[in-house]
């Protein structure tokens, strides 16, 4: 039975999976400190205890999933997590990843049954995706989608966060590789996150002028009607290309927020933004029945009255959500914690 929208009318449609908080990319926007708090492996959830909430939170109503980390194929043994979830009654079973490991792992992934792909690629040029990964790893990004598109992925996405001064002028190359590997890339601005402690306004590339750098290389863009509450509004350029903007910074879209976040120790989180979170491990450790863990996420998602990105944009002079000390006393607050 689905639960009952939250105070702001939004249904509980989407669940995000952390798996891991660890990753093997250092990205300014998301990783930039040196040291980081890693969660203990104690405290990460087994697979049949994330198993265990994802049916309370089908039964809530999700019917979408998505796989995040950290970078979720540092996980060992991931494949059979998504074989266990491919027999659920999910309509979309998707994962995110740098995609530096998908070259060995994409065919293992699909035979397990994941529906789709969203790759993360900031940059075509190596100096500059060294700049901002800390990594030089792009090359085996790139293997990593052509293995996507081998394997039989489909309908892939491209996630980059569009950053003034550092990739803004890649936008055009950028479509035209997402088209060649039968990819949509997604520009995402430049969000003031936990994680992104050297955030600046002055730094984010906007909505307006995403569309407008596109426009100036391709001539006409046409907005696609809307048909779901994905964060993404879509366009389209004269040749039917199509691509996306997410724009969190400037128009948030908090309104129409489907989203659980549940972190790899089993922290649910109702927000990206949210400082705290609800502790689903303690429950399942405790001895919880499934009536009671129905209860709680029925209790949660009924006075959930979150808009993080909203209220963010309220706020004059606003700077980074945390500090790297704070971060350093409750991981939680990282975005690699939450899977973004």
């Amino acid at each position: 039975m689905s639960t009952e929208p939250d105070n702001l009318g939004r249904p509980l449609r989407n669940l995000r999976i952390s798996v891991t908080d660890r990753c093997n990319l250092r990205c300014n926007y998301c990783m930039p400190e040196e040291e980081y708090s890693w969660l203990p492996k104690s405290d990460v959830l087994s697979f049949e205890e994330i198993m265990r909430l994802v049916d309370r939170f089908v039964e809530a109503g999700v019917n979408k999933v998505r796989i995040t980390g950290g970078e979720p194929l540092l996980r060992q043994d991931l494949d059979k997590l998504i074989a266990m979830l491919a027999e659920r009654p999910i309509k979309d079973l998707a994962m995110t990843t740098n995609g530096v490991l998908l070259a060995q792992r994409a065919a293992a992934l699909k035979r397990a049954g994941l529906h789709r792909l969203t790759v993360s690629l900031d940059s075509l040029d190596p100096t500059t995706f060294a700049l901002l990964s800390r990594r030089n790893d792009l090359a085996r990004v790139l293997e990593g989608l052509a293995a996507a598109r081998d394997a039989g992925f489909r309908h892939t996405k491209i996630d980059t966060v569009a950053i003034d001064g550092v990739n803004d002028r890649e936008l055009p190359e950028l479509i035209e590789y997402a088209r060649s590997v039968d990819a949509e890339i997604r520009f995402i601005e430049y969000m003031d996150v936990g994680g992104a402690t050297r955030w600046r306004m002055d730094r984010v590339l906007s909505r307006a002028r995403i569309l407008e750098r596109v426009r100036d290389h391709f001539g006409g863009v046409t907005a696609v009607p809307r048909s779901d509450s994905a964060p993404a509004e879509r366009f389209r350029l004269p040749d039917g290309t199509t691509f996306g903007v997410i724009s969190s910074v400037t128009s948030p879209f908090c309104a129409s927020c489907d989203r659980a976040r549940l972190t790899a120790d089993g922290m649910w989180f109702t927000c990206l933004y949210a400082a705290e979170g609800h502790d689903l491990r303690a429950m399942l450790r405790g001895g919880a029945s499934d009536a009671e863990l129905d209860a709680a996420v029925r209790a949660v998602w009924s006075y959930r009255a979150d808009r993080g990105a909203e209220v963010r944009a309220g706020i004059p002079d606003r700077g980074a959500l945390a500090q790297a000390d704070d971060m350093r006393t409750n991981p939680h607050l990282e975005m690699h914690t939450r899977g973004g």
